[in-house]
């Protein structure tokens, strides 16, 4: 049975959204949080596990150094508190994906706390709360066989891999967000964006998305308009792109203000979303931290992160996000707007990389945004899966320029490119598309274009300037588009003119 909706410009009369996210990463370290087992992704199923990421008896954790440093660094750069000691603990719950029957995170006492993020929506900054950012370690992946929808309703059996299970898992928990009313859905959007930005310039996590190294609960509420007291939530629970967080946020929105207008009440529970609907279905009802029954992990350690090293950390930080659009922006000339395009096309990193490879700003955005982005559009692919590097365009931004090709020819040199044929310099000679010079076969067709179009001629000779452009056409298309359309205009121009 499907949900009843309730119209997003009419709830938004009656009702305030508030929303919050947690947002999973999966670090890129070599080995798992507290074993030396590998954390390659695709490998064959349980071939990268070990006793202690197994939870076998007798067997002893160890953390990883390099997953305290890369939480540290993700911290610092949300502007937290980092804990001067703190502790893991055992969040106690049976799963067949937590072969331990617990998984080792942290609860009272987190890595950080205390931090925010800046987001822009059309023009609008909205500061994000960062309640916490802990580590924990991910659990296995559970395959449900012989449904249709890959869920475990409908399946006949289930098998696990714990390949996955112990990788280092960072936790970023916001406070709720309220305030953003309509651009609630865009907001969250904005957020988990820039947050995968700011963990990838970090190089702590590939934040591949559709791979699940980097997954989002997404916690959506509604209350009346000048209620004190915020409404029940939901989780819908591992979201797993940009535009499915702002779908499920908006989705929530609407079913919950048609149950609310219904006289009932939203029900605490986890929701799974779905991709081919937009809507999200029940999952279960949402334990409290009580039913986890944390208690310190006895066999770890404290963690006591020393000042100096944490200065260390602070100080070889990279250029983040926010600096360095702010910093292109300017060094290009580009308005706010024109840099939100670039970003949201995905583009600026190409483009950046296309203006290092000797390339002229404006025209590497030309290409980026205009012939690649369609081509990409085209092919349903983003603007990276293309099968050109920034240094081939910004080669070929130098062949368009020196007038080696014109524009018309710069896109059959495209198409050379994309199918593998080598650089557009090797493209041009391989299949003979440089510009053709004032050479004999150039002025054997303008003659040919003035032979054949007498009654052009003579407008053009009477004063009518304009009729020039037939003739420019007529060699244009004798000669395939190679010839030099200033070229061949004067080239015209003199015959006319002296005939």
């Amino acid at each position: 049975m499907s949900d009843t909706l309730v119209e997003y410009h009419e709830l938004l009369t009656r009702y305030e959204p508030v929303v919050g996210l947690e947002t999973h990463v999966e670090l890129g370290t070599a080995s798992k949080m507290f074993c030396g087992c590998a954390t390659t992704f695709g490998a064959e199923p349980n071939t990268q596990t070990c006793p202690v990421c197994l939870g076998l008896p007798g067997s002893l954790p160890v953390v990883n150094a390099e997953a305290i440093a890369a939480t540290i660094r993700i911290g610092l750069a949300l502007g937290c508190r980092i804990a001067s000691w703190c502790r893991f603990a055992r969040k106690n719950y049976f799963y067949p994906d937590i072969p331990k029957g617990f998984q080792t995170s942290q609860y009272d006492e987190p890595l950080c706390t205390a931090g925010h993020l800046d987001v822009e929506v059309d023009g609008e900054t909205y500061r994000v709360e960062i309640e916490r950012v802990h580590l924990e370690e991910d659990t296995g992946k559970n395959l449900h066989v012989g449904g249709s929808t890959g869920r475990i309703h409908g399946a006949s059996h289930s098998l696990v891999d714990f390949n996955r299970a112990g990788i280092p898992l960072v936790e970023i928990v916001t406070r709720p967000i309220p305030g953003a009313g309509a651009r609630a859905p865009e907001v969250a959007r904005a957020y988990v964006a820039e947050l995968r930005d700011i963990v990838q310039s970090l190089g702590a996590s590939d934040v591949r998305m559709e791979q699940g190294s980097l997954r989002c609960d997404v916690n959506t509420s509604l209350a009346p308009i000048g209620s004190l007291e915020w409404g029940t939530r939901t989780e819908t629970k591992n979201v797993n792109s940009l535009r499915s967080v702002e779908r499920a946020v908006r989705y929530e929105m609407r079913r919950q203000a048609a149950v609310l207008d219904a006289g009932s009440r939203v029900r605490q529970e986890t929701r799974h979303f779905h991709e081919d609907t937009g809507s999200t279905s029940p999952g279960r009802s949402k334990e409290e931290a009580t039913d986890y029954r944390y208690f310190p992990e006895p066999d770890l350690v404290p963690v006591a992160p020393d000042e100096e090293w944490v200065a260390a950390l602070a100080a070889a930080l990279p250029e983040l996000p926010a600096a360095r659009r702010a910093r292109l922006q300017q060094e290009w000339g580009l308005s706010g707007t024109e840099m939100t395009w670039l970003v949201n096309a995905g583009a600026l990193g190409l483009v950046e990389a296309t203006v290092a490879a000797g390339a002229g700003p404006a025209d590497a955005r030309k290409w980026w945004l205009g012939e690649l982005a369609r081509r990409a559009n085209d092919a349903g692919v983003e603007l990276t899966a293309l099968a050109v590097t920034p240094a081939q365009v910004a080669e070929l931004g130098r062949l368009v320029a020196d007038g080696t090709v014109n524009d018309k020819l710069a896109r059959q040199v495209l198409d050379g490119v994309l199918a593998g044929e080598g650089d557009p310099a090797q493209v041009v000679r391989a299949r003979g598309l440089a510009v053709m010079g004032e050479s004999d076969e150039l002025v054997a067709a303008v003659e040919e274009a003035l032979a054949g179009n007498p009654d052009v001629v003579a407008k053009v000779q009477a004063g009518k300037v304009a009729a020039l452009g037939a003739l420019v056409g007529a060699v244009m298309r004798t000669t395939r588009g190679k010839a030099d359309a200033a070229t061949v205009k004067r080239m015209l121009e003199e015959r006319v003119a002296g005939s």
